[in-house]
């Protein structure tokens, strides 16, 4: 029996907690967690701004594959700290729960991570140096893995007026995934939604890699960041809203304008932050939008008799808002701030969206009749479509025969036992079918490319016959607006859709159609995790009796390494259907050897422009996506 007894306690001391356990304090040691170190940091500058404090900022990938962040604020405090013994840009970097943000007086509203964001990057950095100009001195403290390599030294004198902080570091290669680096786009989509929340703030965005420098400065706000997110649609009307207001502590800064498309896109922010999740104050939004809208038609006459009634995603339809509130003490959930909770915040959107967007209505009556048209064709359109949904949605299980595409369904009735497999091709349908476990395993094989919902409206889609068949075999409906309203999540038959299409490039276009239905039509299914690609072999591999199958290039080549001099077989798969029935449940189905890639959204705005960029009907943005991507293909040749 082993010893426990005081001895066996490990006290972690300073930041080492951080280093054992990463992902209690960032969102995981992959690239996401990677970029949160610069995103933290940024935030801690963008706070300066928030208070009045820092106009620029100037952001800096280094050919070394740093980072750093300047802005010219205060400066982070140099003189000692009462209590602690030590410079309080020390504490700051090495101490957590420390720092501005704890005492109201110096920051009515903050961004950073709950008071820890400064320490854990230092934390989880190979080194650290920041620099502080304040009170005409140049002052310098270096880091180590969160620990002081070098303290606070004054190295010179500030240049006159000269004042503010720069940090700069270097992610620790131990703590994170191999071969990461930050991703210029990623950052500077975080940097441009800064710029247009801050209304006014100038952002230098530079990258020594490859030379491209971009300065973000836009004083319309959230109301030109409306209308950014829309562009390439088409739009009702030419100058986006902004409904501005305060209530008790809380600011509330909505900028919104109406597309002709059927896209709605809502994107909140709390303290700038991102809240992914939505909150109180997106729901306040929605309520307040919806009632307002109502309460304006219901004043001037425009509902139509006889005409069914819009609900509030028919008034949403089209739609490209943000919401952005600053609020004293957010409140969060989860550590990431995927969602805001505070009550508060949700009377204050809701009081102002309601007065604000009354005063727009009324101060524009012709663009107000054109909204509120354009939301009764949408009622018409989901009343057509709930009678198209009628037609192909599913009476019983053992129906489903007569369906388009061929189910073959499961013998289990339980959806987090259920698997479904939406097959390219009617000969791999077949060896699906016959290879596959039917006490849990559904097939439904699809005829070639369906349809590309980008370029289509619902009542388009609708009229497909495989986007009909996956409809009535998931069997909760769909969504009209990008909305919940008419699908129900918590009757999809699966809680594993798996996409399995060939491993060429016919196979990726058919797999990326796939895809674009699920975010566009079935979002709430990928949210849930219930959505997976399946990953087939593209080699098996014969050395004497052995035989192994092999999915990428990269495998191949090593594995070709090791075979040395033996002889061997290589046979490739062009298709699934080149398989038996026996090969595909062997390497792509059976669940304890296959492996399956779940597909995840962890940035909506970015998913949706590259889903619009690749998938729609504009020709310039995919050529220029093709043309930045080029050397990361793999050609099918």
């Amino acid at each position: 029996m082993s010893k426990y007894d005081a001895s066996s306690i490990k006290v972690l001391k300073g930041l080492e907690g951080v280093r054992k356990r990463p992902a209690m304090y960032i969102a995981g040691t992959g690239t996401d967690g990677y970029h949160q170190l610069l995103t933290e940091i940024l935030d801690n500058s963008v706070d300066e701004a928030l208070a009045g404090y820092a106009d620029t900022i100037k952001v800096t990938l280094h050919k070394d594959g740093s980072a750093s962040v300047e802005d010219n604020g205060r400066g982070i405090p140099v003189d000692v700290m009462a209590g602690e013994g030590k410079p309080a840009v020390e504490v700051i970097y090495t101490e957590l729960h420390a720092g501005g943000k704890f005492e109201e007086g110096a920051y009515k509203v903050s961004g950073g991570l709950h008071g820890v964001g400064a320490s854990v990057v230092n934390a989880l950095t190979d080194w650290m140096v920041v620099e502080v100009w304040r009170g005409g001195k140049h002052y310098r403290i270096e880091f180590a893995r969160g620990e002081v390599k070098k303290p606070l030294e004054v190295v010179g004198k500030a240049p006159k007026g000269k004042t503010g902080t720069r940090v700069h570091f270097m992610p620790d290669a131990t703590i994170f995934e191999e071969g990461l680096e930050f991703d210029y786009r990623r950052v500077r989509r975080r940097v441009r939604e800064v710029s247009y929340l801050a209304g006014g703030l100038r952002i230098e965005l530079a990258d020594e890699r490859s030379g491209k420098q971009e300065v973000f400065h836009d004083k319309g706000g959230v109301a030109s960041f409306a209308k950014a997110l829309a562009e390439g649609e088409d739009l009702l009307y030419d100058k986006p809203g902004r409904l501005s207001g305060q209530v008790d502590d809380v600011e509330v800064d909505v900028g919104f304008i109406h597309t002709k498309g059927y896209t709605t896109q809502l994107l909140s922010y709390a303290n700038m932050i991102p809240t992914r999740d939505g909150g109180v104050h997106l729901s306040g939004f929605r309520g307040a939008y919806t009632r307002a809208m109502n309460q304006y038609a219901k004043k001037a006459g425009l509902q139509k008799n006889g005409q069914p009634k819009p609900s509030g995603d028919d008034l949403l339809e089209g739609l490209f808002a943000v919401i952005s509130v600053k609020i004293p003490q957010p409140q969060f959930e989860g550590q990431t701030k995927g969602k805001l909770l505070n009550p508060e915040a949700e009377r204050a959107v809701s009081s102002v969206v309601y007065e604000k967007l009354m005063d727009f209505l009324e101060s524009n009556p012709r663009i107000a009749k054109t909204i509120y048209d354009k939301a009764q064709r949408a009622a018409q359109a989901r009343e057509a479509a709930r009678k198209a949904r009628e037609l192909v949605r599913r009476q019983n299980p053992l129906e489903s025969d007569d369906l388009p595409g061929k189910l073959a369904d499961c013998q289990t009735e339980e959806p987090d036992e259920a698997e479904l497999f939406i097959v390219e091709g009617d000969s791999a349908g077949g060896s699906a079918k016959q290879g596959r476990d039917r006490r849990f395993q559904a097939i439904l094989p699809l005829r070639g490319k369906i349809l590309n919902v980008e370029k289509a409206n619902l009542q388009k889609a609708l009229k497909n016959n495989e986007v009909r068949a996956m409809i009535a075999a998931i069997g909760a409906g769909i969504q009209g607006t990008g909305d919940e309203a008419h699908f129900d999540v918590d009757s999809v038959r699966y809680h594993k859709i798996i996409l399995m299409t060939d491993a060429d490039v016919d196979g990726s276009h058919i797999r990326t159609l796939l895809l674009t239905f699920f975010y566009r039509f079935m979002r709430p299914i990928i949210d849930r995790g219930y959505l997976y690609i399946a990953q087939p072999p593209l080699y098996k591999l014969k050395v004497g009796r052995r035989s192994e199958y092999i999915f990428d290039d990269e495998a191949l080549k090593a594995a070709l390494k090791k075979v040395g001099d033996k002889k061997y077989e290589i046979q490739r798969f062009k298709g699934l259907g080149e398989m038996n029935p026996e090969q595909l449940w062997e390497t792509t189905m059976n669940p304890e050897t296959r492996v399956l890639k779940q597909v995840t959204i962890e940035d909506a705005l970015y998913a949706s422009e590259i889903f619009e960029d690749l998938m729609g009907a504009d020709v310039q943005p995919r050529r220029e996506f093709i043309e930045e991507n080029a050397k990361f293909a793999e050609l099918d040749v």
